[in-house]
């Protein structure tokens, strides 16, 4: 316990910024907040207007347009904008940073779908001593329930790795994968939330069509998926067999079944995951 204690210590000084202050990073950064690892105050963010980053601030966050001042100020930077923007935002590094002696040994992170170890560590070459992690979280750490993957670069420590998957364990489940799947796993998990969401409503919305309240049918579509969700985790069977179990002979839910089977919907499903599986990928070479 007191090692834990020790090693979790190193949060308490440590000042993290962020390159781009969209949703992921702002739900990485809730995570971090929320579970104590450190406030927002040791925090730094960067986007090319300060309007956008208002939340930001108003929470205590250091906000600048200028990505060099958040290499300078932060030891952990997560680079957290667009695909296509990071060579524009790398260059604003380069073009903005005042004291390259405060720039040495760094740890990147990259949120970024597709964008390659090699690649990242390619266009960090300038600075001295650099590391990068390449991380694929989700939206729904923002509520304690992120389903993550990491994958660290040539360079980067153990200690490299368990800063990051410290930072992404305290908000839902972290997993190390090699490179070769976290395309995969990030249109799994990264667009994933998105897939149910939609999922979500349709359910809703048909018990809307029979006559249900629509806040009563949300309320009820989102936590039947939950408590779908915690049978999987907890019970340890099959989701062939858990489905059986519903389904009764001559019953409602195998008529249900039979209904989406028809509409084609375990594959449309599939062909979502594979679909945003090579647009990463796409992105990626670009």
């Amino acid at each position: 316990m007191g090692d834990s204690l020790n090693n979790l210590a190193v949060f308490k000084t440590m000042k993290i910024g962020f390159i781009g202050g969209g949703n992921m990073a702002r739900a990485i950064a809730e995570g971090i907040v929320q579970k104590g690892l450190a406030p927002y105050s040791s925090m730094y963010v960067s986007g090319p207007h300060e309007e956008n980053l208002k939340e930001w601030k108003t929470k205590g966050v250091q906000i600048t347009t200028e990505n060099g001042v958040v290499v300078e100020k932060s030891s952990l930077i997560f680079l957290a904008v667009k695909p296509h923007i990071l060579p524009a935002a790398i260059a604003n590094v380069y073009d903005t940073i005042s004291d390259w002696e405060l720039t040495d040994n760094k740890l990147f992170v990259s949120v970024l779908a597709g964008v390659k170890l090699e690649a990242l560590e390619s266009i960090l070459t300038r600075l001295e001593g650099s590391r990068v992690i390449r991380v694929m979280p989700n939206t729904p750490m923002m509520v304690g329930a992120g389903c993550s993957v990491y994958c660290p670069g040539q360079h980067a420590t153990d200690h490299d790795s368990f800063v990051v998957k410290t930072i992404l364990e305290v908000s839902g489940l972290c997993q190390l994968v090699p490179e070769s799947m976290i395309d995969a796993v990030g249109a799994l998990t990264g667009c994933g939330p998105a897939f149910i969401y939609l999922i979500i409503e349709a359910m809703s919305d048909g018990a809307v069509m029979m006559g249900v309240p629509r806040n009563m049918a949300t309320n009820f579509a989102a936590q039947t998926v939950l408590g779908a969700a915690k049978m999987v985790q907890q019970t340890g069977k099959s989701t062939g067999v858990l489905k059986e179990e519903v389904c009764s002979p001559g019953g409602t839910t195998i008529t249900g079944i039979h209904a989406l089977e028809s509409g084609g919907v375990r594959a449309a499903i599939m062909n979502a995951i594979e679909a945003s599986t090579k647009k990463s990928e796409e992105l990626g070479r670009k």
